[in-house]
């Protein structure tokens, strides 16, 4: 019987491993750009107030066109990201930074009996005050709990503050049925604040709730308040009420929402 003949087995060769490669960025060449200044933003390295790189700088960087580099630019735009100021560039915008006002809300009364607003901004009309007949629309008359359709005093104010750097767009509606059995049936009553202090010599002992949210400007908005692309409004509303809590007037504030942040006493 033959024997059997063993060989020592010979370690196999590791095989040379390959590099990886990094994953290919496959997202659209202004994609990538909106990508990489949204993270600069966030980060601090473009910080807010200063200017982004230019144009030129980013479409070489990125080897592409101009048209191509905007049309990152105009996706961080629309996200309040960066703004751009005619002939000096485009500016990073930090969602962390504090606005330049903030604005205390609410009404207070003074010692001598009138109504302010409790925020101490002095407001001037920038434009001749518009007084109106409107129906009420349903959602306002929801809040002031009367038919949709009802008739009301409508009063428009573009208003200004700060050497005209701070705009509000100021709505007061008055429903008709508020005014019956008194003098207002048969003149025009007053705009806020004077409306206040008219109200109480009615007889009425009034107290105040506001609705606050956020939304996008319409495009008369937006020109009014002079409001750069991706810059939402600050949208108050504010319900004048009697002590058994009826609802007598309504007012709407719009104010951008980039320059304000609100604060409440509670």
């Amino acid at each position: 019987m033959s024997e059997a003949v063993y060989e020592d087995a010979q370690p196999s060769k590791p095989r040379p491993r390959r590099a990886r490669m990094p994953p290919k960025n496959t997202q659209p060449k202004y994609r990538q750009i909106a990508d990489y200044l949204r993270e600069g933003i966030l980060d601090g390295t473009f910080p807010a107030g200063q200017p982004l790189p230019s144009e030129e700088a980013l479409a070489k960087q990125f080897g592409v066109t101009r048209p191509t580099v905007r049309q990152g630019l105009s996706e961080l735009r629309a996200s309040g990201l960066v703004e751009a100021i005619m002939g000096r560039g485009t500016f990073a915008r930090s969602p962390h930074s504090r606005p330049r006002h903030t604005r205390p809300r609410g009404v207070r009364r003074t010692s001598d009996g009138r109504y302010v607003e409790a925020d101490g901004i002095r407001w001037t009309d920038a434009e001749s005050l518009v007084a109106t007949r409107t129906d009420a629309p349903l959602a306002l008359a929801d809040l002031l709990r009367i038919p949709p359709g009802e008739p009301m005093y409508t009063y428009d104010a573009l208003q200004t503050a700060d050497h005209g750097q701070l705009r509000q767009l100021h709505r007061t509606y008055i429903p008709f049925s508020v005014l019956i059995d008194t003098r207002y049936e048969e003149e025009a009553p007053p705009p806020t604040p004077e409306l206040y202090t008219a109200l109480t010599d009615l007889g009425h002992e009034l107290h105040f709730t506001e609705y606050v949210r956020t939304r996008m400007p319409l495009p008369d908005q937006a020109q009014a308040l002079r409001l750069a692309d991706g810059v939402p409004l600050l949208h108050t509303i504010r319900v004048t009420l009697t002590a058994s809590d009826r609802p007598l007037a309504l007012e709407e504030f719009h104010l951008p929402g980039d320059e304000l942040e609100l604060s409440f006493r509670l």
